[in-house]
């Protein structure tokens, strides 16, 4: 089936007209109408201050996080090549936070984030560079091995291998911003109401009431000099009426005029669609110092960690072959973001070891630190001394004392 026909919904045995002008070509272009009449896009979508903070968050805590390549005893494998693409540099001028940042954002808004592996004649890792996602379609064969097909520049295209294509990708693969579109269309159509309103001064419209019928040339010119004189940025000037008229004010109530929990709830909806919890889209009507410390637990095991595992096995599928797979793993450790649980984890951890459950390496491999030696006793470090054991009580008769 055709895009155009995927787009429609229909076979493409089923014959329909379709212009450029109509909405089922609009996803042709990336646009999507809503039900408010807004065209949302991902850049127009940027726009939302709450998609903003929601896109930003998670790229910018994907990009932050410490990328490295292990070796099967938890040892910095630095010699190997992918060591430095994921934690240091992705080529000469874009640094591995900034390659993850940008693809991040990319799958968020578009759906798909890529970028191109380039290697050396030794098929050996040398550069990542990113590509833009709406130059690239991908392709899948019987058995489902993808394949992506880029449009270059200068004309023609070629077709890339899945080992030389880093894929990051959202949820289903479809961007948060296309399926939350009527929620984003909803809040720009409420911003922009709510725009119009104070642009006029805040006021509520009204009726100008004249004493005598006036034919439609006379209605014409006050409606024009009642603009031009009290209309957009003239709007709330003292007015001056003559002939008997006189302005009666239509009253409208406070909560007609306050568009606040609709605009609160939309951030509520655009929180859910991007799976972020609301008080991190600093929709604070319900945050208290608990609910707000649980969210960010909460932003990291529901949010974060889908992403670093789509990060993980995407590094891993073109930067480790098959059989380096089973010595050698890239992992991210987001010690920074559990400093809001450190001394849960840390109580946690003594208690397992106090009760000999886990040993010191297996405490020490779940903060993914290398083995130390002497480490696999599970004896209680808490009890336990390198002390001297205490002497016996002397059994010297000379220190027997006899009561005369």
């Amino acid at each position: 089936m055709s895009r155009l026909a995927r787009i429609v919904g229909r076979d493409t045995s089923e014959q329909k007209a379709i212009t450029l002008t109509s909405p089922e070509a609009f996803g042709l272009f990336g646009l999507s109408p809503v039900g408010s009449g807004v065209t949302i896009t991902a850049h127009s979508a940027m726009r939302v201050p709450a998609v903003r903070r929601a896109v930003s968050l998670i790229a910018e805590s994907v990009a932050t996080l410490p990328f490295k390549t292990y070796t099967a005893d938890k040892e910095a494998a630095k010699d190997h090549p992918s060591y430095g693409l994921v934690h240091d540099w992705a080529n000469d001028w874009t640094s591995a936070e900034a390659l993850r940042e940008t693809l991040t954002m990319d799958a968020l808004l578009t759906g798909h984030g890529f970028a191109h592996v380039v290697r050396n004649g030794e098929g050996r890792a040398l550069e990542l560079h990113q590509l833009d996602p709406g130059a690239v379609s991908i392709e899948y064969d019987d058995f489902g091995e993808p394949s992506y097909r880029l449009r270059l520049k200068g004309g023609g295209d070629v077709v890339l291998s899945y080992s030389d294509v880093l894929h990051i990708q959202a949820p289903g693969g479809v961007s948060p911003v296309t399926l939350a579109r009527e929620a984003i269309g909803l809040a720009v159509a409420a911003e922009q109401h709510l725009s119009g309103f104070f642009k006029n001064g805040g006021r509520p419209s009204g009726v100008i009431r004249h004493p005598n019928k006036l034919d439609a040339e006379a209605l014409t010119k006050l409606k024009s000099s009642w603009f031009a004189t009290h209309g957009g940025e003239q709007s709330g000037k003292t007015a001056i009426l003559d002939e008997g008229m006189e302005f009666q004010e239509i009253a409208l109530k406070l909560a007609d005029a306050e568009f606040s929990e609709v605009r609160r709830e939309q951030v509520r909806e655009i929180a859910r669609a991007f799976n972020v919890p609301p008080a991190l889209l600093y929709e604070l009507s319900r945050g208290t110092w608990s609910n707000f410390e649980q969210s960010h637990r909460d932003f990291l095991t529901g949010t974060l960690r889908p992403w670093i595992a789509r990060w993980q096995a995407a590094y891993t599928r073109v930067l480790l072959t098959p059989e380096e797979r089973a010595g050698l793993y890239i992992e991210a450790t987001p010690d920074d973001l559990l400093s809001v649980e450190f001394a849960a984890r840390a109580t946690a951890l003594s208690q397992y070891r106090a009760m000999g459950a886990m040993t010191a390496n297996e405490v020490r491999g779940f903060l993914n630190l290398p083995a130390m030696a002497e480490g696999d006793t599970l004896e209680n470090p808490f009890t336990t001394t390198g002390a001297a054991p205490a002497p016996e009580p002397s059994q010297d008769p000379k220190d027997e004392t006899t009561n005369d």
